[in-house]
């Protein structure tokens, strides 16, 4: 997917998102830019691994404690300069400037209803009645 930070600034307009976010804009900026190790050959930087590794790890309903394991372990295997977050608390860190936190919506197993509103509390699905 690659790295659209600007293309997502451009949408919302540079001036109002830099006024608005200054501090935010610089620290995204220059994470779009850092490249992930010293020497890295391709387009990989430090916001586009973080944001790639984050996806995987929501698509495929990780732990918190996995995807830090992962981590570190990627971490250990790339060059001892790189960038890449150690623990998905650093890797959070680095989302949240973005207003990207998540949260984990409980689903009915045969896809009914989510669990949120008035469904948040049940402990079984009402249409199908699986737990």
């Amino acid at each position: 997917m690659g790295d659209h930070l600007e293309d997502m600034i451009r949408d919302l307009g540079q001036e109002f998102f830099q006024q608005a976010h200054a501090p935010m804009y610089d620290t995204l900026q220059t994470d779009s830019k850092k490249p992930l190790y010293p020497g890295c050959k391709n387009s990989l930087t430090l916001l586009s691994a973080v944001l790639t590794l984050v996806n995987v790890k929501a698509r495929y309903g990780w732990s918190d404690k996995s995807f830090s394991s992962l981590l570190q372990v990627v971490h250990d295997m790339l060059l001892e300069e790189n960038m890449l977050p150690k623990s998905y608390y650093q890797a959070k860190k680095i989302l949240c400037r973005m207003g990207m936190e998540y949260q984990k919506i409980h689903v009915c197993p045969n896809d009914c209803i989510l669990y949120i509103y008035e469904f948040q509390e049940m402990p079984k699905c009402p249409r199908c009645e699986v737990s």
